[in-house]
């Protein structure tokens, strides 16, 4: 035995340096995100050309629930929402398949296909920033360094690159030079041609030796491209001019400064810890190395999960420490208090051993999992000690003594660990996401539950009579009182059984009415700004203002560094990542200890200083995916007027919600937007809008290369129209020759949506009320009974989503869950009893949880949420422990002993009142430091799970010892009732004689 402990220990070693570390179990998020960048583009062009055959060609696509897509301004996005049963990886590839049959239009990127998984979530967020001097060529070599040393790290998966420069040679024809020099608009296009070439021409032998005889010829400067022939006599420079511009492909800035990101993610089943360090390694080697260069970690998610690591395991080492002091006041024996701390080590390196065979990761919620079942972990083993611990009380040591205590209470033990187990086993009733995230939970308690009872079996007894052979112990007696008030209780029981229920119904009451709240996944580490113009608004403009709120943010004494971001990248968009060309983002790091809040009412206060601009802040990280607090209103149909109306009474309607922070809807935006209606009769509509594409776009003519560097050349639109007498003035070729546009067609301006929304092909407007999170559930509700009085018109739909739906289905799929739960227990208990009564009187301890797990938000003043349910669910499989370990030396004393069904309640209750009390609060005690530790974002194991476990834990505790008895006797009345006017009867004839 000592050398199977010593191995166990060993593996457990072994397992917890070799299991991979991240920082979420890996689920597939069930969608599937089709995007497209189309610069120059307008959203209705988009939306026509773009968006629908993408929706067209998606539309056959299996296991799809419902399609949203959205066109913007030089953007398009298809969003495809898959059941759970979907196998992800199967969709992507039909998406894909699909997606790339379909033919888009000239000059937009092709289809990037995303489905999000959560091993995707970044590693690192690096930012590259250059020394001054530093030339575009020697950047670009730099830049595509850093990427393939990123790119080569052990266990990367993806490397995202944004803010990238790309610079460009642009020729501005001059309509008056042209004129005057004769020179047609078309020669320009052709001036590149033959320019540059490297070509092989053949071979000859010179001087007696074969040589290759090679042409090569290559533009390196602009002023090279000035002295290019476009006519006899003629340069381009007399007809054009030529500028060298330095654009980028997206704005990326940290601290005011020009800067690259990179977006760092690992592959599947790789160390999220590993890949960590690889980044940092790089980034040391380049800051040493390399003067041109400045590398910079902004935030790092293998950092947190090291911390997240660091601070579960520190939190069960407290928890540990907590239960041996608990053990040790109620033993008074060192001895026997070191036998049942063994169980916690060892449960451990049990647990990470199949946690490893299993291919389970480390991550907050596995060891959640473990800092939860800390707790738990020493139960089976008290049970076992204080057993043997009292039978040597009384009786002399042997080992049959050891063999015989264990046995007393190996079916308690062992039923009551079973349950806690089964509450686990209907997490497969769950939906996807969910599932995916409870079940390494679910895994870890199981696995860390069966080794602790597997250890109080055999280690605990056999350490015992090792331990315990010699030592003297003092005879503990049942406390006189607690025996007194039970058996008050049980004349009485009617009183205590109805105050309880009383409890029970008002506890219920009290949960309904109060406001739940999401899980809060953000962090005050970390600021989002966001300052939005209307779609019209030039870029030049945007960026100027964007500029001065970076300053203003650059200057707050409480902000370590400030990044600004704006525009829309291939690499972006490759992750779904689109957005508004006149938006500009700021992400915000906060110094140690600073004041988010008073930073954040200094960015509201602003919002004066930028007229026409929707200025907003909240706390936020580098995963938030969208606000998690919303609660979204879909109105679907085919006629957009009687959409819009709706959705103006519905924003009517939400708008007065108590704790509704904003409502706005996707309509509100217009943008001018001038049609050219050709008359199919006088022209081609084709030609002239590839005619028109060339005279009003920068067209590309060719490239050249500066500094070893290739920079495409383009020619900038000729034409500038200034006014809408411009727009008609404009000479286009039709096959009657030369004619100004407006003799074959007519300009049309209507005011258009700027952004247009499509849900399964149909039009719909989205109105979305952000919500203070702590009230969602309350203010989810107040909309929805808001709504039931809108009745909008025929073939108009209302679809009410978000976070508040969202959550009501997991809450539901909690409580369903919680029901099987309950099921399962009960029969896994009639089974170990071989009886209906004895389990249903152990059932009534869980009505008991929601009394103490309400007081304890109560008390606290938490705000229930997602997690606190899962509490409720776990506590169904602690609490029934005790009341087991009761119930089975009530039945001990029944059978074995003859005694009546009051006496072996009374003596029961006295002999397991302290094993009772020892195992609910050294759980207790464990989850304290989950209570003040600081919970891990996004993580199951919150805060508010602990306190309804604890506040659950107690008050069904103190009731099971005084409810649960009462409730048996009521089970067995007939039984008891005889039983005792027996004993009355033996008791008077005894005093007769």
């Amino acid at each position: 035995m000592i050398i199977i402990v010593i191995m166990v220990l060993g593996m457990g070693i072994l397992s917890y340096t070799k299991l991979p570390m991240e920082f979420l179990p890996e689920a597939d998020n069930p969608q599937v995100t089709v995007s497209v960048i189309g610069p120059g583009y307008d959203a209705s062009s988009m939306d026509r050309s773009v968006t629908g055959p993408l929706e067209k060609s998606l539309s056959a696509i299996k296991g799809k629930t419902n399609v949203f897509s959205t066109s913007g301004d030089g953007f398009s996005q298809v969003n495809l929402n898959f059941d759970s049963s979907t196998n992800m990886k199967e969709a992507k590839l039909e998406v894909e398949k699909a997606v790339n049959s379909v033919n888009l239009p000239d000059n937009v990127s092709p289809p990037y296909v995303v489905q999000f998984n959560t091993s995707m979530i970044p590693i690192s967020f690096v930012t590259l920033t250059f020394a001054d001097g530093v030339s575009d060529a020697q950047k670009e070599t730099l830049e595509q360094q850093v990427l393939e040393d990123f790119r080569a790290i052990d266990g990367v998966g993806e490397v995202q690159m944004s803010g990238k420069s790309q610079p460009k040679v642009s020729i501005v024809p001059d309509a008056a030079k042209l004129a005057a020099k004769g020179v047609p608009l078309q020669a320009l296009y052709g001036v590149l041609q033959g320019r540059s070439a490297s070509a092989s021409v053949g071979e000859s032998t010179l001087d007696g030796q074969i040589v290759n005889l090679n042409v090569s010829a290559s533009l390196q400067d602009v002023e090279s491209v000035k002295k290019l022939p476009v006519a006899a006599g003629v340069t381009l420079g007399d007809v054009a001019n030529v500028t060298f511009d330095d654009d980028k492909e997206s704005t990326f800035r940290i601290d005011g400064k020009d800067a690259l990101e990179f977006v760092i993610s690992k592959g599947a089943n790789s160390n999220a810890v590993n890949v960590g360090k690889g980044v940092d390694e790089i980034i040391e080697k380049y800051n040493e190395e390399n003067k041109s260069v400045n590398l910079k970690v902004m935030i790092s998610t293998s950092e947190q999960v090291v911390h997240s690591v660091n601070s579960m395991m520190r939190e069960v080492l407290l928890g540990a420490l907590f239960a041996t002091i608990v053990i040790l006041i109620f033993m008074r024996n060192v001895r026997a208090t070191l036998v049942t701390i063994v169980s916690i080590p060892l449960s451990l390196a049990m647990t990470l051993y199949l946690l490893d065979l299993s291919g389970i990761t480390l991550n907050i919620l596995t060891l959640g999992g473990v800092a939860v079942a800390v707790g738990r972990l020493v139960d089976d083993s008290i049970v076992v000690i204080e057993n043997i611990f009292r039978r040597l009380q009384k009786e002399k040591f042997s080992p049959e003594l050891v063999i015989d205590a264990t046995k007393e209470v190996a079916r308690a033990i062992t039923a009551s660990t079973l349950t806690t187990i089964a509450v686990f086993l209907p997490m497969s009733l769950l939906r996807g996401g969910l599932q995916s995230f409870l079940l390494p939970f679910a895994l870890t308690m199981t696995y860390s539950l069966l080794s602790s009872l597997l250890v109080a079996l055999t280690v605990i007894p056999l350490m015992s009579s090792g331990v315990l052979r010699n030592s003297q112990i003092k005879e503990h007696q049942p406390s006189k009182r607690f025996v007194k008030l039970l058996e008050w209780n049980l004349r009485f029981k009617w009183l205590p059984i109805i105050a309880a229920f009383l409890l029970l119904i008002g506890s219920i009451a009290t949960y309904i009415s109060m406001p739940k709240g999401a899980i809060d996944s953000s962090s005050a580490e970390n600021l989002t700004v966001s300052l939005e113009y209307k779609p019209d608004t030039p870029v030049a403009e945007v960026m100027e203002n964007g500029s001065k709120l970076e300053a203003f943010l650059m200057n707050r004494e409480e902000v370590e560094w400030v990044t600004l971001a704006n525009g829309n990248s291939a690499d972006a968009a490759k992750y779904g990542s689109v957005s508004s060309p006149t938006l500009v983002s700021y992400m915000l790091k906060m110094k140690e200890g600073a004041d988010a809040e008073k930073v954040m009412e200094a960015v509201k206060s602003e919002r004066a200083n930028y007229p026409g601009a929707e200025l907003n802040t909240g706390t936020g990280n580098f995963m938030a995916g969208g606000s998690s607090t919303q609660v979204f209103v879909d109105i679907t149909g085919n006629d957009l007027d009687s959409i819009g109306k709706t959705a103006e009474e519905v924003i009517a309607k939400i708008k007065p919600v108590k704790d509704v922070l904003k409502v706005e809807s996707n309509q509100e935006e217009k943008k001018t937007v001038y049609t050219l209606q050709v008359n199919p009769t006088e022209a081609k509509a084709g030609d002239i809008a590839m005619q028109l594409q060339g005279m009003l776009n920068p067209v590309p003519i060719g490239a050249i290369t500066v500094d070893g560097q290739s920079v495409q050349v383009l020619l900038e639109p000729t034409l500038k129209p200034k006014s809408e007498t411009d727009l008609s003035s404009l000479t286009v070729m039709t096959d009657s020759g030369p004619k100004p546009v407006s003799s074959v067609a007519k300009w049309v301006k209507t005011e258009q949506s700027t952004t247009f929304f499509h849900k399964d092909g149909k039009s719909y407007v989205r109105v979305s009320a952000s919500v203070e999170p702590s009230q969602l559930s309350a203010v989810g509700a107040e909309i929805k009974k808001q709504l039931a009085d809108v009745k909008p018109p025929e073939g108009v739909k209302l679809n009410i989503g978000g976070a508040s739906a969202d959550q009501s289905a997991d809450m539901m799929s909690l409580f369903s869950m919680m029901l099987v739960s309950i099921g399962i227990v009960y029969l896994i208990m009639v089974i170990t009893f071989k009886t209906l009564r004895a389990p249903l009187a152990i059932m009534t301890s869980i009505l008991f949880v929601p009394i103490g797990a309400v007081l304890g938000l109560i008390v606290t003043g938490v705000t229930p949420d997602f997690t606190a349910i899962f509490g409720v669910v776990m506590l169904i499989g602690i609490v029934v422990t005790n009341a087991i370990v009761l119930i089975d030396r009530v039945k001990h004393n029944e059978i074995d002993r003859n005694m009546s069904i009051r006496e072996a309640l009374l003596e029961a209750a006295g002999t397991r009142m302290r094993p009772i009390l020892m195992t609910a609060i050294a759980t207790v005690g464990a989850m304290l430091p989950l209570v003040f530790g600081s919970s891990e974002s996004g993580s199951i194991v919150s805060q508010s799970l602990a306190i309804v476990v604890i506040g659950g834990l107690v008050v069904s505790t103190l009731l099971t010892l005084v409810i649960v008895p009462c409730i048996y006797e009521l089970l067995h009345f007939r039984k008891s009732a005889n039983q005792r006017k027996t004993i009355a009867t033996t008791v008077r004839e005894v005093a007769a004689e």
